[in-house]
């Protein structure tokens, strides 16, 4: 299991990783096209140069600037330089002599005129990967001095079918008008703290749902149960969740829920708090048909609707792909292929990208 203290995500734990550099020419450029991979562009950048060294030194030549670039070839401008901010590119990128001087002197235009040259790097960030959300709840109420948060702990365990990475928690808030609330999250695993944060949100006294995360996704494994929990210290009454489900289908994964005795507010299967988990995992119609209109369950929701952004709003559908480097793992975007598509990896195994089919 990916350890989830040193603040780095999965990619970025992954691109640093002892075996990336081992990876062949063809599965690095795969990587480095990936739309949705979560890495900041400078990382990548770094990345690039280590494997470029490592590769200078299995063909016995010295890893000189001209050299790195030479065996990096057209994955170079796969890299997304112009991406970055200006001082990450000014302190780092420019004084390398990775690029030409005239590729840099574009580079540094593209930052700062009004007339911008055209580049040969892309200039446009990557998507990022997409949040997918578990709505547990049917509806969500308020009534007269029926729900307050007195810094009490709401707290709910589940389990998934397929291996997902956690993000953070929808929570509701005041159901009387705006108010400010402090809150504290935390993921754990037989009674191990595996991910804790503790911050405010505001509350703008609608039903809406509001997100709160964790500084690093949490991977979750098939087939264990995790306890989910919350403590909030507010004033006001807060809407609650009503018609909870014990078994929710998102995509193609299923959640299953059951009450935790860490909870002490109230919140349970069937109602409460925590009406939501965000998460990164395999994307597509579920198989499943409980929950749909027809089916005989009565506690089953079928949540196969738009995806979260981690800014609270909502975005499109999008495959997603897990690809396992020297046992860490790191979600990059699939396109819509069927199966499984393996590709050599030269020393770290296989890179196995796990496409998922788009819906």
């Amino acid at each position: 299991m990916i350890p989830q203290s040193d603040g780095l995500e999965q990619a970025e734990m992954a691109i640093k990783s002892e075996g990336f550099v081992d990876i062949d020419l063809k599965t690095f450029e795969t990587i480095l096209a990936r739309e949705t991979l979560n890495c900041k562009e400078i990382h990548l950048f770094e990345a690039a140069l280590n494997w470029a060294h490592a590769a200078c030194t299995k063909i016995d030549i010295e890893p000189t600037s001209n050299n790195k670039r030479q065996v990096l070839g057209q994955a170079l401008y796969l890299v997304r330089i112009p991406t970055m901010s200006l001082e990450e590119f000014a302190n780092r990128v420019a004084q390398l002599s990775i690029l030409t001087n005239q590729e840099t002197i574009d580079i540094f235009l593209n930052f700062t005129a009004k007339n911008k040259p055209k580049l040969t790097f892309p200039i446009k960030s990557r998507a990022g990967l997409k949040t997918q959300v578990c709505h547990r709840f049917a509806s969500c109420a308020y009534r007269s001095n029926q729900w307050r948060y007195r810094g009490r702990c709401d707290s709910i365990q589940f389990s998934v079918d397929k291996r997902i990475f956690i993000v953070g928690f929808g929570l509701y808030g005041s159901s009387t008008g705006a108010a400010d609330y402090d809150v504290k999250i935390e993921l754990k695993r037989l009674g191990r703290v595996l991910a804790e944060n503790s911050t405010k949100f505001f509350s703008d006294g609608s039903s809406n749902t509001f997100h709160v995360f964790f500084e690093t996704p949490i991977q979750i494994e098939p087939e264990c149960f995790y306890t989910a929990s919350v403590v909030l210290d507010g004033t006001e009454l807060s809407f609650f969740g009503q018609e909870g489900m014990s078994e929710v289908c998102v995509g193609t994964v299923t959640f299953q829920f059951q009450c935790s005795s860490e909870s002490t507010n109230g919140t349970g299967v069937q109602g409460g708090q925590i009406p939501e988990l965000i998460f990164y995992g395999p994307m597509g119609v579920s198989n499943q048909n409980a929950g749909l209109p027809g089916s005989s369950s009565s506690n089953t929701i079928n949540n196969n609707k738009p995806n979260a952004s981690p800014n609270g709003g909502t975005t499109g559908s999008a495959s997603n792909s897990c690809s396992t480097l020297n046992n860490v793992s790191v979600y990059l975007n699939g396109n819509g292929d069927n199966g499984p598509n393996v590709l050599s990896g030269n020393g770290l195994g296989t890179v196995a990208l796990l496409n998922n089919e788009s819906d």
